[in-house]
C-alpha cells in the first residue's frame, strides 16, 4: 500500500510539474498572440522551465524562508531529536533536520524533495503544548509525509501555484491597461478572441492551481495519520495532539495561503469546526479534511500487538 502511494506521488509530482509547464507555455502563447509579441512565447517557456526547476531542487528552502523557520541543533532540545531520531529509525528513514517556528499556535509540517534532503518544522506552541506521546504521534505524522514523498509534491507546489497565479495577475492587468490600444488598433474578431481567451485562461489558471492544490493535501492528510499512527502503534497521541491543537485557536502568523496545506491542521484556525456545517462547494476549498473526522479515524484504529 505504501510502496502504491510512493510510486502514485513520484508519477503525480512529474504529471504536475508538466501540467504547470503546459499552463504557463499556453498563457504565453495566448498573450504573445493578443500582443502580437512572438518573443513572448520563449521568453513563457524559459521561465517555465527555470521555474519548475527551481520549484523542484529549492522549494524547500523557500518554504522555510516563508514560514521564517530557524534550524536546531540536537543540544537545543535532545529529547526533541531523540524523539524524532528513533521514530525516522523505525520508519526506515534518514533523521531529517528540525526547524522551528518561534510561534505560540501549535503545529507542523514537513517539507523537502525526497527523505534525503527532509525537514520536519515545528512551533514553539507545539513543542511546549503536547505531551510526549502527543508530540511523538505529530511527529510520525510528519515523517509519514516524508517516507511516503508528500513533501516533494506538496512543496513544489507552493511555488508553482505562486507562479501561475502572479502570472495570471501581470497577464490581467496588462490585458486591462496595456492591450486595449494594440486590440483598437488591430481590430477585428481576432483581437477580441484573443482577449476573452487570454482573460478566460488567466482568471482560471490560479483557479484551477488551487483547487489540485487542495485536493491532493486533503487526501494526503488522512493517509498520513493511518501511517503516522502504525508507526509509533498509538494512534491515540495523534488524536490527543489533534484535539489539543484544533482546540487552540490562535492563528499561525508565519502561514500564508500558498503554505497552509502543508500543515498538519488549518494554521488560520478561523473554520475548524463551523466548516463542518458548510456546504459541498465551500469545502472544496478547505486545506484540511475535517478535523473531527480524522480524530474519529484514528479513534477507531484497532492497533494489535
Amino acid at each position: 500500500m505504501i510502496y502504491t502511494e510512493i510510486s502514485h506521488n513520484k508519477q503525480k509530482t512529474a504529471l504536475l510539474i508538466t501540467f504547470f509547464l503546459v499552463l504557463i507555455i499556453a498563457l504565453g502563447w495566448v498573450f504573445s498572440q493578443y500582443f502580437q509579441s512572438p518573443v513572448l512565447l520563449p521568453v513563457a517557456v524559459g521561465f517555465s522551465v527555470f521555474m519548475s526547476l527551481g520549484s523542484y531542487f529549492y522549494s524547500d528552502k523557500i518554504v522555510l524562508a516563508m514560514s521564517r523557520a530557524k534550524e536546531i541543533n540536537r543540544t537545543d532540545d535532545p529529547e526533541l531529536f531523540r524523539s524524532v531520531e528513533n521514530l525516522a529509525i523505525a520508519a526506515g528513514l534518514p533523521t531529517p533536520k528540525i526547524y522551528l517556528i518561534d510561534d505560540t499556535a501549535p503545529n507542523a509540517f514537513a517539507t523537502g524533495r525526497d527523505p534525503k534532503h527532509a525537514v520536519v518544522c515545528i512551533t514553539t506552541g507545539l513543542r511546549s503544548k503536547l505531551t510526549k506521546p502527543e508530540l511523538e504521534g505529530v511527529m510520525a505524522h510528519e515523517l509519514s509525509h516524508v517516507g511516503n514523498y508528500d513533501i516533494r509534491l506538496t512543496t513544489i507546489i507552493v511555488v508553482l501555484v505562486g507562479v501561475v497565479t502572479l502570472l495570471s495577475d501581470w497577464m490581467l492587468r496588462a490585458t486591462f491597461f496595456g492591450g486595449r490600444r494594440r486590440s483598437n488598433d488591430n481590430g477585428g474578431q481576432i483581437g477580441a478572441i484573443m482577449m476573452i481567451a487570454g482573460l478566460v485562461l488567466a482568471i482560471l489558471s490560479p483557479i484551477a492551481a488551487t483547487l489540485i492544490q487542495l485536493a491532493i493535501s486533503r487526501k494526503r492528510e488522512y493517509l498520513a495519520d493511518a501511517s503516522g499512527a502504525l508507526l509509533t502503534r498509538y494512534p491515540e497521541g495523534l488524536a490527543s495532539a489533534l484535539k489539543k491543537i484544533a482546540t487552540d485557536q490562535e492563528p499561525l502568523e508565519a502561514a500564508n495561503k500558498a503554505t497552509a496545506h502543508l500543515y498538519i491542521v488549518n494554521p488560520f484556525k478561523s473554520g475548524l469546526s463551523g466548516r463542518q456545517a458548510m456546504s459541498g462547494l465551500a469545502r472544496l476549498f478547505d486545506t484540511h479534511p475535517p478535523i473531527q473526522e480524522r480524530i474519529k479515524r484514528l479513534e477507531q484504529m484497532n492497533i494489535g500487538g
